[in-house]
C-alpha cells in the first residue's frame, strides 16, 4: 500500500517559531503501522515553500518527503491533485486542521472532491478491512464510529488518534528532501461582507435543538416568567386592586 502524509508549515502559537503539526505527526504513526501490516510505504508530500517544520517530520519516521516549490500565497491544490494523480496513492493521509495560523481545514475536502475520492474526517483509528480500509471515526463525547472506506482515499485524522513516534535526530538527517517545481495557481478569495452586529429574536423551542439532555428537558418543561404578581386565594378586594393596579394609566377615583 502506497500511503502519502500532507504536510503544511506549522508555527508554535505563541512564539510562531516553525514546529511540526502534532496531528500531522500522529498521521504518519497511523500510516507507519498501516504501512507495517500491508508491506507499503509511507512518504511526505508538502507544497509551498521549504520550511524546518516540513523536514523535522523525518525524524519521526518519514523516509523521504516531495516539497512542491509554489508562491507563498498559491493555492496548493492543483500542485497537490497533479502529484497525487501522477504518483497514485492508495490513501492520503492528513491532519484535521494545520498550525499555521490561517489554515482552514478544508483542503484534504477539495482534494478529495478534485481527485474524486472518498473522505473520511477524524480518524482514529485505520486497519484493512476486505479490500478497503476500516476507519474508527471520533464523534463528541468520547463516541467513535467505525466507517468502512474503499480506497483510494483521503482521511483525515484527529488529534485524540495514538501518540506520534518518538523524534529520532539521525533519522532527521538521513532522510531525503525532494524539491521540485508545482504547478501554482493564484488563491481566490472570495468576497465577505462586513455588517453592524443586530440582536435576533430568541426562537421558540431553540433550546430543544441541541444541547445536553438535560438542558433540552429543562427548555421543554421551564415556564418563564411573564411578569405580574403571585396572589394565592386573595381576598375579594385586594384581588380587586391587584387587577385595577396591572392596567397601566388606570387610576381609581375616590369620592
Amino acid at each position: 500500500m502506497k500511503i502519502l502524509v500532507l504536510l503544511s508549515a506549522g508555527r508554535h502559537s505563541a512564539s510562531g517559531a516553525p514546529r511540526p503539526v502534532p496531528v500531522e505527526l500522529q498521521a504518519i504513526a497511523l500510516g507507519l503501522a498501516l504501512a507495517g501490516d500491508q508491506g507499503g510505504s509511507v512518504s511526505g508530500l508538502h507544497a509551498g515553500m521549504v520550511d524546518p517544520s516540513v523536514a523535522d517530520a523525518l525524524g519521526h519516521g518519514l523516509d523521504e518527503i516531495t516539497i512542491l516549490r509554489i508562491g507563498a500565497e498559491d493555492d496548493p491544490l492543483p500542485a497537490l491533485a497533479a502529484e497525487i494523480a501522477a504518483r497514485a496513492p492508495d490513501l492520503v493521509l492528513a491532519g484535521w486542521r494545520g498550525l499555521g495560523g490561517s489554515d482552514s481545514g478544508l483542503l484534504p475536502y477539495r482534494l478529495a472532491r478534485a481527485c474524486g475520492w472518498p473522505i473520511a474526517a477524524d480518524a482514529v483509528s485505520i486497519a484493512p478491512q476486505g479490500e478497503g480500509l476500516g476507519v474508527v471515526q471520533f464523534l463528541k463525547r468520547g463516541r467513535r464510529r467505525r466507517l468502512a472506506l474503499m480506497i483510494p482515499a483521503v482521511v483525515t485524522v484527529h488529534e485524540a488518534a495514538p501518540p506520534a513516534r518518538n523524534f529520532i535526530y539521525r533519522a532527521r538527517l538521513t532522510g531525503t528532501i525532494e524539491e521540485k517545481p508545482g504547478s501554482g495557481a493564484a488563491a481566490k478569495w472570495t468576497e465577505i461582507e462586513a455588517r453592524p452586529y443586530r440582536p435576533r429574536p430568541r426562537l421558540i423551542g431553540e433550546g430543544s435543538a441541541g444541547g445536553s439532555a438535560e438542558e433540552r428537558m429543562r427548555a421543554a418543561t421551564e415556564t418563564r416568567s411573564v411578569g405580574g404578581r403571585l396572589m394565592v386565594h386573595p381576598e375579594p378586594d385586594e384581588a380587586a386592586a391587584a387587577i385595577l393596579d396591572s392596567v397601566a394609566g388606570f387610576r381609581p377615583v375616590s369620592t
